[in-house]
Formats: structure tokens, C-alpha cells, sequence
């Protein structure tokens, strides 16, 4: 929240650039949008301001938040819903926003039920409604790392979300720490072989535990992505073989419907 010297500063912004686009603000207009804008901090409202004087048209309290807001981090609803389709994979490291993991939790039952459009419109309709009610608030965008199950995909993943600068890089070093493998141990051979898929016996009892956790987990991911596939498949084939079927009675409607109109010609 800006501060009142800050908000001081907003007044006389306001006045300037409403001058400079054309217009006069009463002041009692003029505090009313220091009140409404007063949760957005002083780069941000800055840089909007100097926004709505480039594109020109009417100042209103509408046309600085479209671009205070633009600068809060918050993907569209498109963007938002690919970033949600990819953590649906278990495999995949995938860095998302509150908002876009509380969207997931309304839209997940319909995806897992096979309807892909219901669930892009289940999401979407949540999503909008939490970045509505974030931006109501001013808050910023909050991006997380969702760690899958494949090494090389985590690392790919949070050295993009670091170059992106959607987190930092002290928080990319961190989780980037966990895949670090020291060769030189056996337990680091150990942990090098479950990646590799070469055995080593020679392991701890810590280690020997943690790696049969692991394969255990990831396992049991591949049997559910297993399992995915298979009824994908089923449905793929109970799909076709319905249209196969609707286009069978069509065309057997269509030779009735000609044989009718040939015997009444032939009459």
C-alpha cells in the first residue's frame, strides 16, 4: 500500500496527466482514483500512468488498472490453462501460480473423466474468478515449482522458470541442489544408477531405502500413466466404432430415402 507521501504524489500525478491528456480533475474525482489505486505500489501505478499518456483517450480509473495490472505477473487464462494441461503430466516440472493450482483442483475431476472442453472451461471460469479476486487485493503473481518425476525435465524446467525470472535464482539453486550427484561415493553411484538404470550394490542401508522409495514412486507414476494411456485407448475405440456406426445409419437412411424417391418417379 502506498504510503501517504506516496499517495500525495499519485494526486499530483493524476492532475498532471489528465492535463496532459486533455482533461480537468476535480479533486474530489481525484482522491476517489488515489483510493481505489492506493494498493498498487509506486513503480507500478508509474509506469501505468506514463502508459495511458502514450496511448492517449480518456483517463479513468479502469484504463490505469488494465495496465497496473498487466504488470502483476498474472497469466492469461489461455497461457494459464497449457501451464495446467502440462502439470497434468507427472513427469513434468512445471512452474505455476496459486491461482493456477486452485484452478486445477476445480477442473482435474472433469479432466480425469475424459471431457477435455469441460474441463478447459471448468478451469478457466475458476481461474478468472481467483485472478479477479488476487487483483481486487493487488496481489502480485506467486509463482511455485511443481517438481515431476524425470530429472533432465526438472532441470530444463527451472533453469527456464530462472531465465524468465519467474523465481528467483536463489530458489532455482535450491531445488536445483537436489539433483546434485556426487559419482565419487558409492551411494552417489547408487543414486546415479537409478537415473541410468546401472545397478550398484555397494550402498548404505540409508541410501538402499531411499532409492527403493523412489522406484516406488516412480512406478507407481508409470502405472498411472499406464493406466491413462489404456483408457484413452479404450475410449478412442469405443469413439470410433460410434461414428463408424452413426455413418452406417446415415448412409442407410440416405439408399432409403433414394429408393423412395426412385419407385415414386418410376410411378
Amino acid at each position: 500500500m502506498l504510503s501517504e507521501d506516496q499517495q500525495d504524489q499519485l494526486l499530483l500525478s493524476l492532475f498532471a496527466t489528465a492535463e496532459v491528456m486533455g482533461q480537468q480533475l476535480t479533486q474530489g474525482a481525484a482522491l476517489l482514483m488515489v483510493e481505489d489505486l492506493r494498493e498498487y505500489s509506486e513503480g507500478v501505478l508509474t509506469d501505468a500512468l506514463r502508459t495511458c499518456r502514450r496511448e492517449g483517450g480518456r483517463l479513468t480509473v479502469a484504463a490505469i488498472l488494465k495496465h497496473a495490472q498487466a504488470a502483476d505477473g498474472h497469466p492469461g487464462k489461455d497461457e494459464a490453462w497449457a501451464i495446467a494441461l502440462s502439470a497434468s503430466d507427472e513427469s513434468e516440472t512445471v512452474v505455476m501460480t496459486a491461482e493456477i493450482c486452485q484452478a486445477m483442483t476445480a477442473s482435474s475431476p472433469v479432466l480425469e473423466a475424459g471431457d477435455k472442453v469441460g474441463a478447459r472451461m471448468a478451469f478457466m471460469s475458476a481461474y478468472e474468478r481467483l485472478v479477479v479476486a488476487a487483483r481486487a487485493e493487488a496481489l502480485t503473481a506467486k509463482w511455485e515449482v511443481s517438481l515431476g518425476y524425470d530429472p533432465a525435465r526438472r532441470v530444463t524446467a527451472i533453469e527456464s522458470a530462472v531465465r524468465s525470472k519467474l523465481i528467483s535464482q536463489e530458489a532455482g539453486a535450491k531445488h536445483l541442489a537436489h539433483l546434485r550427484i556426487a559419482p565419487a561415493t558409492e551411494d552417489g553411484h547408487a543414486i546415479a544408477g537409478l537415473i541410468t538404470g546401472e545397478v550398484r550394490t555397494k550402498t548404505s542401508p540409508k541410501v538402499r531405502e531411499k532409492l527403493a522409495e523412489v522406484r516406488c514412486i516412480i512406478k507407481a507414476a508409470q502405472a498411472k500413466k499406464d493406466r491413462k494411456r489404456t483408457k484413452e485407448a479404450q475410449r478412442h475405440r469405443v469413439d470410433t466404432y460410434l461414428r463408424k456406426r452413426q455413418t452406417r445409419a446415415a448412409i442407410a437412411q440416405l439408399n432409403i430415402k433414394r429408393a423412395g424417391q426412385s419407385a415414386g418417379e418410376g410411378v
